[in-house]
């Protein structure tokens, strides 16, 4: 997960037995700051999904990498239009709705919008 992606999804992402890394955590801090390369370098080598906000540097360099034959972790854009930074919750439901949905497929070369998922429990 990039910088832009609360540390609390990662959290309750692992609660509900996933896979998931804040990038504090990453590799004890070290992609922090880091260029949007090192970090896809780096998801890709040890086959990391990166979860990301970043929909304007993101893009140009996976087609830099595909023009170039380089393959990638997988890449998961979120619009902050749909799901705001700020709302943990919504992120969290969103990308356990995908992974309750794609399951275990091959996430290498995959890119994926997330959709918003509504609350549950509550009234309607």
């Amino acid at each position: 997960m990039n910088e832009h992606v609360a540390v609390a999804v990662a959290v309750a992402l692992t609660r509900l037995g996933m896979e998931a890394v804040s990038l504090p955590a990453y590799a004890a801090g070290a992609y922090l700051g880091r260029s949007d390369e090192a970090l896809l370098e780096a998801a890709a080598r040890d086959g990391l999904v990166l979860v990301t906000y970043d929909q304007r540097t993101i893009p140009p360099l996976l087609k830099q990498w595909a023009e170039a034959g380089r393959s990638h972790g997988g890449v998961i854009f979120v619009d902050e239009r749909t799901v705001t930074p700020s709302d943990v919750g919504g992120l969290i439901r969103g990308l356990a709705a995908l992974h309750q949905s794609l399951g275990d497929r091959e996430w290498r070369n995959r890119v994926v919008y997330l959709h918003r998922q509504a609350p549950t429990g509550g009234t309607a």
